[in-house]
């Protein structure tokens, strides 16, 4: 088997998410936040403990960020190996890639388009795609693993 075979034609870069993913995680952000006001304007959440307040302020921190970075995240394509920013940014190295397969969920590909998921020796990683030109070079990259597998049978 040959490793780091895959090279792509070009850098390709883009938002990992897509439009409608992004309208909707602002729908669904924004409806959260009407329904905190709603619960904190009826309960009285002042009189309970440190912990249940903790737990709130870190649900809404964890809202805001995850908001954030469902708008900003990014994917690259490159002759390294594929990196896409979140949080925390992940990378797999095209060396470190033993196979790679498009899965998507049923019904739903314009809100939820297909990822690409990546082994590299024991561990899975998952990449999003928001674009277009991002999700044909994923399924280019799928075919080309795909290929390599038939070829070593």
């Amino acid at each position: 088997m040959e490793l780091n075979f895959y090279k792509p034609a070009k850098t390709v870069s883009g938002p990992a998410y897509s439009l409608w993913f992004k309208i909707l995680a602002t729908v669904f952000s924004v409806a959260l936040v009407v329904y905190a006001i709603d619960i904190a304007r009826r309960f009285p959440l002042l009189e309970y403990g440190l912990s249940v307040k903790a737990l709130l302020i870190f649900a809404a921190f964890m809202l805001v960020i995850s908001y954030y970075w469902f708008l900003r995240s990014t994917i690259t394509i490159d002759e390294k190996g594929i990196t896409q920013t979140w949080m925390y940014n992940r990378h797999v190295e095209w060396r470190d890639v033993r196979s790679a397969k498009m899965i998507g969920v049923p019904y739903a590909v314009w809100i939820f388009p297909p990822r690409l998921v990546v082994r590299t020796g024991n561990s899975f990683t998952t990449f999003n795609g928001g674009t277009q030109d991002i999700l044909i070079e994923f399924a280019q990259i799928s075919l080309a693993f795909q290929m390599q597998k038939m070829a070593g049978k």
